[in-house]
């Protein structure tokens, strides 16, 4: 089996997030979705299990922080072309989230954006040209 990620977000509304998940391209899976959880699918390999809250606190003794005013992680996400990244976060922002609450990134083979979910969980849709990526100093 080929390993897979599933990234494990506290949510505290969970419509509102599976909306957002949706609206930037992530499927939910309904088999592994309820009341207090969802799983939304960006890819066979990529996985986000959204958990209420009161879920997610089930699995930790740690505090969870406020992600609008903390930040621990963000999370890279590759699209097919610069166009793609300027869509996914337009759609974002229309659908409850922040667009680029970090600086935008353009070094020519790369270029990136950012986009908060509803809670401040910070996505950064990315693309790369590899072929065009400059040589090593």
């Amino acid at each position: 089996m080929e390993r897979m990620i599933f990234v494990n977000l506290p949510v505290t509304d969970l419509s509102r997030s599976m909306h957002f998940y949706e609206a930037i391209g992530a499927v939910n899976v309904p088999e592994f979705t309820d009341d207090s959880a969802a799983m939304m699918r960006f890819s066979d390999a990529i996985c986000v299990m959204l958990l209420t809250r009161p879920r997610f606190s089930s699995y930790t003794d740690r505090e969870i922080i406020d992600a609008h005013r903390s930040v621990q992680a963000a999370f890279a996400l590759s699209e097919q072309s610069r166009e793609a990244v300027d869509d996914m976060v337009q759609r974002g922002a229309g659908s409850g989230g922040l667009a680029d609450p970090n600086p935008m990134q353009d070094h020519g083979f790369m270029y990136a954006r950012s986009i908060a979910d509803p809670d401040g969980h910070i996505w950064e849709p990315v693309w790369m040209d590899m072929s065009a990526m400059p040589e090593p100093a």
